[in-house]
């Protein structure tokens, strides 16, 4: 028998990973000859790192690079040596975790620190680079980091522009002569879970840039920025700005990754499967098991549960969710493709209980799912 253990975090009580252990334990005391194969998901949110760690085999790689606005700041990315892989996550150098929220004030922040930590792990070697784009305090267009890697923003009488949200309108021409040679080899796959347009009113500017100090008279300077700045890109690159899902994710580093890094955006539960070689490891499975810390009809709509029922769905796998809490009626669970659900909270005497001693229960829970297809 075949089965795949493909979690999610339980928050704050679990990771990942420590779901797998337990559920390995939990089978193997009945199913000593399983064949069980651990493929920990995320979405891009918390405990994201951890779990493309797993896959990447990577080291931390630290570099003190330009924060939001233009102060050094250590930040840390991830750099696999034999894979020749790269995990860079914006908010390391350009997100609202480096600031007190009085200090928000996106109009005047820049991404160029994102760009320098692309070019410390260009210099490293990396010939693929996933970027993480979420979380963060600017509105720049992805000016900044193109910066970083030789793009020269050029305003009246060929002056170069601070590459911040504000002097998006100054732009008049991008100079593309000085571009970092290698940038060009390298793959860049973009975690991207926003659908959001470049710019009108579910723009990046409309829609996130009051979360990060913009003022509502700043929001529609934004705004007017991003417009006027899309017409320069589609001179320079034939791209409509507008026409590209997600162009406005993090203050327009959507479609920055795009026409600069040349990236391919995706759901980050959908780079992580890729990373992870989901669909080709499920091939032939009997089960997949999944975990959430509490499954509602919110979560199910989740990406990562989302992203384990499609592969699930298209091979035919039945699939077992175990979690921390169940809101959901019987019906909805056979409706979304879940064959199989059971709960730590039914067996914890309190929240407390079930928090702390998650580990035991999920193994327990593992070993009466284990006796039930024996």
């Amino acid at each position: 028998m075949k089965i795949v253990l493909a979690p999610d975090k339980f928050k704050n009580s679990l990771t990942g990973l420590q779901f797998c252990d337990a559920v390995s334990k939990g089978l193997e005391a009945v199913l000593p000859n399983a064949e069980i194969i651990t493929l920990p998901l995320a979405d891009g949110g918390d405990g994201t790192i951890e779990v493309i760690n797993y896959y990447l085999q990577g080291k931390e790689i630290q570099v003190i690079v330009n924060n939001p606005f233009f102060q050094p700041v250590q930040a840390t990315y991830l750099f696999s040596e034999k894979s020749k892989t790269a995990f860079v996550v914006m908010a390391e150098a350009s997100g609202v975790k480096l600031l007190r929220q009085e200090q928000f004030d996106c109009k005047n922040a820049t991404t160029l620190g994102t760009g320098e930590m692309i070019v410390d792990a260009i210099e490293k070697g990396a010939s693929k680079i996933i970027l993480g784009i979420g979380g963060s305090a600017t509105n720049d267009c992805g000016i900044g980091m193109a910066t970083a890697l030789g793009y020269r923003f050029l305003g009246k009488n060929n002056s170069e522009v601070n590459p911040i949200g504000e002097n998006l309108s100054k732009i008049k021409f991008i100079d593309v002569s000085n571009v970092n040679p290698k940038l060009h080899e390298i793959d860049f796959q973009v975690a991207c879970d926003v659908t959001n347009p470049l710019y009108g009113e579910h723009g990046a500017a409309s829609v996130y840039a009051a979360q990060k100090g913009a003022t509502k008279e700043d929001v529609k300077m934004l705004d007017k920025g991003l417009t006027d700045f899309s017409k320069i890109i589609e001179e320079t690159f034939n791209v409509n700005p507008q026409s590209v899902k997600g162009a406005g994710a993090a203050g327009g580093m959507g479609i920055a990754s795009k026409v600069f890094l040349k990236g391919e955006l995706m759901p980050g539960i959908e780079l992580i499967k890729k990373l992870a070689q989901f669909d080709k490891k499920i091939i032939g499975a009997d089960w997949i098991i999944t975990g959430e810390g509490k499954l509602d009809s919110q979560t199910l709509s989740g990406k990562t549960i989302q992203g384990i029922l499609s592969s699930a769905k298209a091979q035919k796998i039945k699939v077992a969710a175990f979690c921390g809490a169940i809101d959901i009626s019987e019906e909805e669970m056979f409706t979304m493709g879940i064959n199989y659900l059971d709960a730590v909270i039914k067996r914890a005497e309190s929240l407390e209980d079930a928090m702390q001693n998650g580990y035991g229960y999920v193994k327990q829970i593992a070993e009466e799912f284990a006796a039930k297809i024996k």
